[in-house]
């Protein structure tokens, strides 16, 4: 498209017929359920842009070609959108899972006197049981990218003297091999690129380290509630995941997809 030309809009099903024999610029998907079922249809098919408003309290951009700008340009201002408005009422609503984040932290059998980080860290809901485990010689951080979420974990931190960081998964602001565990909940399927995602937390953790992914839902429990199909290619199913690791330095040592629970345990080689 030329400055000065028309711009043509299609919606609708006879979006595919293109004006002329040019073919469309943008092609923006709304996601919603469909008319006869419960379900959000996943099936990105052809558009540049997605957005999803099958949640109504909160528009997302779900996804943007790349030629358009790339995730950098939308995810960070977005993920932040979705999380602010939930952060007073977070504990309010998952505040039972606690015990959960207990066990799961438990399991990984992190080492006392350790580095141990929290990456997406919400509410603070595992910082206390991250204490717990690395003891009080060791060392426990909170890192979020919600200002907001980073407010309301503020007193679990003080509780348990850990630090709050703002930062980016995408960008942890810690060097190189400087932890010994991570500990992520919900994380990976919030960001737009899982493969670059996984390979900045094994950029910051050293050798033998652990990585615990977790979430107090399994994910067809957590599909459900959200009205959608699980497909076997996403990052978190047992072969893309046991791939994904291999190839950005963690070897997979627990896998527990649960209905109660996800839980997946890396080492980092």
């Amino acid at each position: 498209m030329q400055a000065g030309e028309p711009i043509v809009v299609a919606d609708g099903p006879g979006w595919r017929r293109a004006p002329g024999d040019l073919g469309w610029d943008v092609v923006i998907w709304l996601r919603t359920p469909p008319p006869d079922s419960g379900d959000a249809d996943d099936r990105r098919g052809d558009a540049d842009i997605v957005v999803d408003v099958y949640v109504p309290a909160w528009p997302v951009i779900r996804h943007v070609a790349a030629r358009l700008g790339g995730p950098s340009t939308w995810y960070v201002s977005e993920s932040r959108a979705f999380f602010a408005i939930r952060a007073s009422t977070w504990d309010t609503k998952f505040g039972a899972d606690q015990p959960a984040y207990a066990a799961a932290v438990a399991e990984a059998q992190l080492s006392e006197g350790g580095t141990a980080i929290d990456v997406g860290c919400g509410t603070g809901r595992a910082l206390q049981s991250l204490r717990r485990a690395v003891g009080w010689s060791g060392t426990v951080i909170g890192i979020d990218l919600t200002p907001q979420m980073l407010a309301a974990a503020r007193q679990q931190a003080r509780d348990i003297y850990g630090t709050l960081i703002l930062g980016d998964a995408l960008r942890i602001p810690i060097r190189d091999a400087a932890v010994d565990a991570v500990f992520a909940a919900g994380l990976i399927t919030h960001l737009p690129d899982a493969y670059r995602g996984m390979h900045e937390l094994a950029r910051v953790t050293r050798t033998r380290g652990r990585l615990v992914l977790f979430h107090p839902s399994g994910r067809a429990a957590l599909a459900a509630r959200h009205g959608r199909t699980l497909r076997p290619d996403e990052p978190l199913a047992e072969v893309p995941l046991r791939s994904l690791a291999d190839e950005t330095g963690w070897s997979l040592r627990t896998y527990d997809d649960s209905p109660h629970r996800f839980l997946a345990i890396a080492e980092r080689r």
